[in-house]
This record gives C-alpha cells, structure tokens and sequence, in this order.
C-alpha cells in the first residue's frame, strides 16, 4: 500500500489505537478518537470517564516523543482486511494554545459529541514521519 493510499484510509477509520512508551520502558496502547490534518493526527482529552486527568499517553509522549498509531478495518471476508500505522513525533499542546483550538474544531467537524462539548483538555499533535499498511486486495 503506497503512503497516499495509507494515510486515506487512515483518515477515513473511526478510531485508532495509540502507542506510547514509558519512563520504564513499558509500551501503553490506548484506543482514540483522531483527526487528520495534512501529515497531522489531532487528538484530544476529552470529558468521558477517566480515573485521572494526568493522563498516561502525556507523560509517555513527554518522556519519548516517538509513538505509533494504528486503523484497521476486519471484515469476515478476509479479502476485505487492511491495516494502517502512522508512525511520528508526538508532542503536547496545551488548550489554550492555537494549534490545539484548530485541533479542537476538526474534532467536532469530524465527531457529533464533540460539537456539543469540546474537548477542554491538552491536544496531542503527531506529525506522522511514515504512512504504512497492508491491504488483502491490494491497495
């Protein structure tokens, strides 16, 4: 699958997992909500349910910027399977900051919650370095 076609399909799921590294070494996969802006995934903390605001995600992209986002589509027909990673740099916008307000505003062009209640929270940018994927039928 060329990067073009990857970064489509990427943008086009619903939801992707995120993959980080912490201080330890440990790697922390969390699915999430995502926008696509050129070579850009946005992400927001948002206001549903957590045990706590300081996120792990953040440390971890503040610990070592280096992370991995995957989309996959699954299908019971086989040939109909595909997966894309973007792997990049993330860092961490604060609210306030304006990327993160531009962030905020694909959030709910893409997110019929979000229009509702924005994400108040820090916004997570990953300029994406590679687009991969793999497709059943090609692609």
């Amino acid at each position: 699958m060329d990067p073009q076609e990857a970064r489509r399909r990427f943008a086009a799921a619903r939801v992707a997992r995120l993959a980080t590294v912490g201080a330890g070494g440990a790697p922390h996969l969390v699915p999430l909500v995502f926008a696509v802006a050129g070579d850009e995934v946005l992400s927001a903390v948002d206001a549903k349910p957590k045990r706590t605001t300081a996120l792990r995600r953040l440390a971890n992209v503040r610990h070592e910027p280096r992370v991995a986002l995957l989309a996959d589509h699954y299908d019971e027909d086989w040939r109909a399977l595909w997966w894309v990673r973007a792997d990049g740099v993330a860092r961490v916008l604060a609210p306030e900051d304006e990327d993160a307000r531009r962030a905020v505003a694909l959030l709910a062009e893409r997110y019929a919650p979000y229009r509702d209640a924005p994400p108040a929270g820090p916004v997570l940018a990953v300029a994406v370095t590679r687009w991969s994927g793999w497709a059943a039928a090609g692609g």
